[in-house]
């Protein structure tokens, strides 16, 4: 999560290249929490979902009950085999979902080793670690939206104009990504509506669903406030829903990372790191 801020003055820059202040410090600061947090949210996340690896749809859910996707693996012969089922459809994942190696033996298991907190099974351990960072997320996730608030940055930033909605616009900036096409000058100092759009749809959206259905799934939660599982259509929905959004964000930060690569590493990685952002501008003629 990104703002866009000018401010103090910067040293002289090359010809045809100019820097700006393009991250405050609280910007960066929340940023930065936010990738340590969503990472360990998600490896014990994953080693939460290896105590049960299918997911259903109600109330309840059990081995017997039909699930909509399931992590697990088959005996073939003498070895196993992985497979990842969606619906009807199976997927052959051996090696890396459903079973593979641990300590030099193929083995059942929905997530690999390399990817949970902890490595080995620890359904009470996983859960402590996704607990203590869950709510450091939340907390980190509250500053930034006061901060967002106040400081004017979400009304000035990211609510896209009347203009910048128009079909034609939104076509032309897809089209612009897909050709690897960035903005350089005056433009390169603001979102532009496909990241305004998308920055919405995560902070707005799914992370408050991620939030939600996380909740619902805690039965001292759902004692308190019960319509919650009215809401998701109960806990085991709830579980769907969660595992759905989270995996969305997962989506969200590979191509985040992708598009920081390709539209310039080092000068990205800079202004989250200092705030310091070079813009290329016309060169002047002789």
């Amino acid at each position: 999560m990104t703002t866009i801020e000018e401010s103090g003055a910067l040293p002289p820059a090359p010809l045809g290249k100019i820097y700006i202040r393009r991250h405050s410090i609280v910007t960066r600061l929340t940023h930065w929490l936010n990738v340590l947090c969503l990472t360990l949210l998600l490896m014990s996340g994953m080693q939460i979902f290896n105590a049960h690896p299918s997911l259903y749809w109600g109330q309840y859910g059990a081995d017997a009950d039909p699930s909509w996707l399931q992590i697990g693996s088959h005996e073939e012969g003498d070895n196993i085999r992985g497979a990842l089922r969606i619906g009807s459809l199976t997927i052959p994942t051996t090696g890396v979902l459903g079973a593979s190696v641990v300590d030099g033996q193929l083995t059942d298991r929905a997530f690999p080793a390399w990817a949970t907190i902890p490595s080995y099974q620890d359904l009470a351990t996983g859960r402590r670690w996704h607990l203590f960072f869950a709510w450091l997320f939340v907390i980190n996730g509250l500053l930034y939206l006061l901060y967002g608030f106040l400081a004017g940055h979400f009304r000035r930033d990211l609510i896209p104009s009347s203009e910048e909605v128009q079909p034609r616009t939104i076509w032309h900036e897809i089209k612009e990504h897909a050709r690897l096409r960035f903005p350089k000058g005056e433009a390169a100092r603001h979102y532009n509506v496909l990241q305004k759009l998308t920055y919405i749809v995560v902070i707005f959206i799914l992370l408050p669903l991620m939030l939600a259905t996380g909740l619902t799934m805690s039965p001292s939660i759902d004692a308190g406030y019960p319509f919650l599982l009215d809401i998701f259509g109960g806990r085991q929905s709830a579980r769907g829903i969660h595992f759905i959004t989270a995996w969305s964000i997962v989506m969200f930060v590979i191509v985040h990372i992708v598009m920081v690569i390709v539209s310039g590493l080092w000068n990205n990685i800079r202004s989250m790191v200092t705030g310091r952002y070079a813009i290329r501008t016309e060169v002047p003629k002789p």
